[in-house]
């Protein structure tokens, strides 16, 4: 994952609300994303996602804050920032009765770009997002996962300092969301694009993002890694590890929990069956850590000459992280 420079935010957001009427759609949000890194803004449908992006974009005004964008506040000068930001909404528009090709030329046109260097440019985004052998069709014949492609293309093709992709794999069948996540990913790496995705699908953030923000009812609740995310929840373990070992004369427990960044270690209650040549029964423990300790564990017990008869490590995901602060996030506003 990339490393983070904590100076110079692409995207910057301070305090920013919106209300409509007595509605609350975003919340006192502040954030930041920074050069070269993939964001996931990660919330249910109706969590005040597109309104922020909105907000970004200049398209609509916020109620109060601030929202500047490769350093340029979005509210006064939303025209320098347009040309700066490459911008997907979930369902793109394009000309139905036109090729790929037209309808990528007809965008390099609006950006005033060379005939000559738009042609270039169009031709080169076909293949890079594999639409090469399709350049010249109907974009009305496209599937959704041909006319997304075709979406990151038509963003690309000015040349943004970022892009901002609103629910991109919306619809899309299993292997075109991969194809898509990986061809995200690849632009970020390669060529130094910032990336904010806004999704609801836990697991494909979690695949390609280097960190994600946790937005419920208008509110960001949490925002980091995966492990930071961990830590901040009640201080719950990134890591647990769940580790067969043989019964030693000496319970092996309380030499792991001397182990450093090791958080605890518990025994599983299962049924074993001792082995054909008499060998009692192994036992399993349970260890978490903030960290992944699996190598130094399995190292650290096979020195105590304890064998080990398997070894599960299993990392806390998104799915366990947002739900719980979901569930938290509710009851939190109930008591409020």
């Amino acid at each position: 994952m990339l490393s983070i420079q904590a100076d110079n935010p692409v995207i910057e957001l301070k305090s920013l609300v919106k209300k409509y009427g007595d509605f609350t759609a975003v919340d006192y949000l502040s954030l930041n994303v920074y050069p070269g890194e993939i964001f996931g803004l990660l919330g249910p449908n109706g969590a005040g996602k597109t309104t922020t992006i909105l907000m970004m974009l200049g398209l609509t005004e916020p109620t109060s804050g601030s929202v500047k964008v490769c350093g340029i506040d979005s509210t006064r000068n939303p025209m320098q920032v347009k040309r700066k930001v490459g911008y997907m909404p979930d369902d793109v528009g394009f000309y139905e009765d036109r090729s790929a090709f037209d309808n990528l030329m007809y965008t390099s046109g609006l950006n005033r770009i060379p005939p000559k260097e738009g042609r270039e440019r169009a031709l080169r985004l076909l293949e890079r997002v594999g639409l090469a052998e399709a350049a010249h069709k109907r974009v009305g014949t496209f599937s959704r996962g041909m006319r997304q492609r075709l979406g990151l293309a038509d963003v690309l093709i000015k040349q943004p300092e970022v892009i901002i992709l609103d629910e991109p794999t919306l619809g899309i069948d299993p292997e075109g969301v991969r194809e898509l996540l990986a061809l995200i990913e690849e632009l970020s790496r390669k060529e130094g694009l910032t990336v904010l995705l806004s999704s609801h699908h836990l697991h494909q953030v979690q695949q390609i993002c280097d960190r994600v923000g946790l937005f419920v009812r208008g509110k960001l609740i949490a925002s980091g890694d995966i492990d930071t995310l961990s830590r901040q929840l009640d201080g719950a373990p990134a890591h647990r590890i769940e580790l067969d070992v043989a019964t030693a004369a000496e319970p092996i427990e309380d030499s792991i929990r001397g182990m450093e960044g090791v958080l605890s270690v518990t025994r599983k209650e299962t049924e074993r069956l001792a082995s054909s040549q008499g060998e009692a029964a192994p036992v399993t423990l349970v260890v978490t850590s903030h960290s992944d300790l699996t190598a130094e564990l399995a190292d650290f017990v096979v020195r105590q000459g304890v064998r080990i008869h398997g070894l599960r490590p299993h990392r806390y995901g998104l799915d366990d992280i947002y739900h719980r602060y979901f569930e938290g996030g509710e009851t939190r506003e109930r008591m409020g």
